[in-house]
């Protein structure tokens, strides 16, 4: 973790206080970085309270994959805060995506596009929208909006926007290419229910966990040097998609907000408590199977309006 953002965390937990989970151990208190200090740069103040959630997913690797060979997001982990049992539904990869982002898999066994199959069933984008929030997902390598295709290195199984049939028209608008998030990032404009997807060898998929590792630091640190993340605005998830079929599909999850210190939740977790994340922020009802998925915001005691 970089001297700056290092900096920022230590700021800012004066002005947000602590966590709090009855599902949280005590806090590691490993250094994320050999190499951090403390920076003089302070974080602004302003309300605690989370109103937007940012997930960055990765693909096909294990909890201890991940751990052992993505040493910048197992920081992060550390810092702020980690779930120890959270696995992922199903395989293959898209009806876990669309899992956490709808809480349902609407179905789906397999990877095809949307020409093969749809959903008219909600996700947490349209949920955003009809309450009157913003939504957006950013997926790199993309080519326009809401690629129904794959092309390239952008792979339209790790879209799950692009299958709620139902809600095409705002996927158009909203389900834009990752060139956008570093925009929206800085003006403070990043949305209530957002979500990154790498291209496929960002996300571990084709290329390795460093490569995932080191794209991640870029683009996490940029997000959080952000006003959305320094008021306590936003909280950001990392997640994988699935495991590889050999770790019973426990995955590395974490949560990253100002007021986490180091946090690690053991109670079971899944895709759909994720799902169940995005609804609670959002201050609405969860969706399908979120309904009755583990709190991820109670486990963690992330700080939500009414909570």
């Amino acid at each position: 973790m970089s001297n700056k953002v290092l900096g920022w965390v230590l700021a800012t937990t004066v002005l947000l206080g602590g966590c709090g989970s009855g599902a949280a151990t005590a806090p590691d208190t490993t250094s994320p970085s050999s190499a951090a200090s403390t920076s003089s740069e302070p974080a602004t103040s302003a309300p605690a309270t989370v109103s937007k959630l940012l997930v960055f997913v990765v693909e096909n690797h294990s909890l201890d994959q991940m751990r052992g060979a993505m040493p910048w997001t197992a920081a992060l982990g550390r810092q702020f805060g980690a779930a120890t049992s959270y696995r992922a539904v199903t395989h293959p990869s898209l009806p876990n995506y669309l899992a956490m982002t709808g809480g349902s898999t609407a179905g789906i066994v397999d990877d095809d596009p949307p020409a093969t199959h749809t959903t008219d069933e909600p996700s947490v984008f349209g949920q955003a929208l009809s309450l009157g929030g913003t939504a957006r997902l950013y997926a790199e390598g993309m080519p326009g909006t809401c690629a129904t295709t794959s092309s390239g290195t952008y792979a339209v199984r790790h879209n799950p926007w692009a299958y709620h049939l139902s809600e095409r028209a705002a996927c158009t608008q909203y389900d834009v290419p990752l060139t956008s998030l570093s925009t929206d990032a800085a003006s403070g404009q990043l949305p209530n229910a957002g979500m990154v997807v790498p291209d496929v060898c960002n996300d571990a998929h084709d290329c390795g966990l460093g490569v995932a590792d080191h794209w991640l630091e870029t683009q996490v640190e940029a997000v959080m040097a952000g006003p959305d993340w320094r008021a306590g605005r936003l909280a950001i998830v990392v997640t994988a998609d699935e495991d590889d079929r050999h770790h019973g599909n426990v995955v590395l999850t974490t949560v990253a907000h100002p007021s986490l210190h180091g946090v690690v939740v053991t109670t079971p977790l899944d895709h759909y408590s994720l799902a169940r994340l995005y609804s609670e922020v959002l201050g609405a009802p969860p969706l399908g199977r979120a309904a009755t998925a583990t709190s991820m915001a109670s486990a963690f005691g992330l700080p939500l309006a009414g909570g």
